[in-house]
């Protein structure tokens, strides 16, 4: 794949149209989602064992107001481009789509992927769009270490006066 397919954001109409021709191929279609506001190691080993569970691997990123909205006022930190070509320059990203809906039902019901991946922050009973995958016939895999990464702590960090990041 191309650099700058990479770098850019599919919009929906779009993605749905590849994924059908690499699904057609027989390709095995991974979705994961997540803010990705400052990138962390805990992100980057989601995302690559999220990508161990099958050959293609979509990030859905929430938008900026659903980042506002989720984790509060200042935040997202990097707006939705800067965090979707950082994303799509990770070797394990295949391709960066959006979402601004307050859960994924909407966009696994359009692309269908083959497995959805969640953080350690979830089990399969929890996933809130596990009935949506149940019914679309959807594994569900839960990926990465603990939860011992947090953007939020992070930036606390950061804000802290006197504290290093080491």
């Amino acid at each position: 794949m191309e650099i700058e397919q990479r770098k850019r954001l599919f919009e929906r109409g779009e993605l749905v149209r590849v994924l059908g021709r690499r699904k057609a191929g027989g390709d095995r279609v991974v979705l994961a989602n997540g803010c990705f506001d400052l990138l962390h190691a805990g992100h980057v080993r989601y995302l690559e064992h999220a990508a161990a569970h099958g050959n293609i691997l979509v990030v859905a990123l929430n938008s900026d107001a659903s980042v506002r909205a989720l984790k509060g006022e200042g935040r997202p930190v990097m707006p939705l481009e800067e965090r979707a070509e950082i994303i799509g320059a990770l070797a394990c990203v295949d391709y960066v789509t959006s979402f601004d809906e307050p859960t994924l039902e909407e966009l696994l019901r359009e692309l269908g992927p083959d497995v959805h991946a969640k953080g350690t922050d979830y089990e399969i009973d929890s996933v809130p769009e596990a009935g949506v995958d149940r019914e679309l016939g959807v594994e569900i895999a839960i990926c990465g270490d603990p939860k011992d990464h947090s953007t939020t702590d992070l930036l606390a960090r950061v804000r802290s006066e006197g504290q290093s990041l080491r």
